[in-house]
């Protein structure tokens, strides 16, 4: 468990910041980038459950996303080591198969797409549209990271999986769909 009794420590106000085993790096690092692209996620998912208190099942969902966010970000800010003194957190292939898992039930009872959708709708579904892409971009650079240092596997899965989740959930909240915003290719010309 994690103690705080202080919040400022002034370590980073020289531009760096401590990784998960306590090396020290730019605040720009590519690995910090990517947490805290997560971290971004995480806020966004968190306004999306604004409007999701009336769905207990679906406001279930985004707290277990949610607590899943925050052990991306502890694996992305712990990089491999050989015999680390504390195993670190790792995301697992078991939380991905639980949100492929969530996907498929949430699948089942919408209608295909004919069309691209519109992030828009409802206020969780446009909050949810907003997170997704937060998640897509902490992707882009996960697997940027990877191309220069190791990350766990399951981790990029993940993010992979959860930009389709928050997608598919954002449908569902959007009465099954019934509610998307429908993208009209060339809709708007004269």
């Amino acid at each position: 468990m994690v103690t705080l009794t202080r919040i400022y420590t002034r370590g980073g106000d020289r531009g760096e910041t401590s990784l998960g085993n306590g090396a020290r790096v730019p605040k720009h690092h590519l690995r910090v980038e990517a947490y805290g692209t997560v971290d971004e996620a995480n806020a966004a998912v968190g306004l999306a459950r604004l409007h999701t208190s009336g769905d207990p099942e679906s406001d279930a969902m985004l707290a277990r996303i949610q607590n899943d966010l925050f052990d991306l970000g502890a694996d992305l800010c712990t990089p491999e080591q050989a015999d680390p003194p504390y195993p670190p957190l790792r995301i697992t292939d078991g939380q991905v198969d639980r949100l492929e898992a969530e996907i498929d039930a949430m699948n089942a009872g919408l209608s295909p797409l004919k069309s691209f959708i519109l992030p828009g709708g409802t206020p969780a579904a446009a909050h949810l549209h907003m997170a997704r892409t937060v998640v897509r971009r902490a992707e882009r650079l996960m697997t940027h990271l990877a191309e220069h240092e190791a990350v766990t596997p399951a981790a990029i899965r993940y993010a992979n999986r959860l930009s389709d989740h928050l997608f598919v959930l954002g449908r569902r909240l959007n009465g099954n769909g019934a509610g998307d915003v429908l993208w009209v290719p060339g809709g708007t010309r004269r």
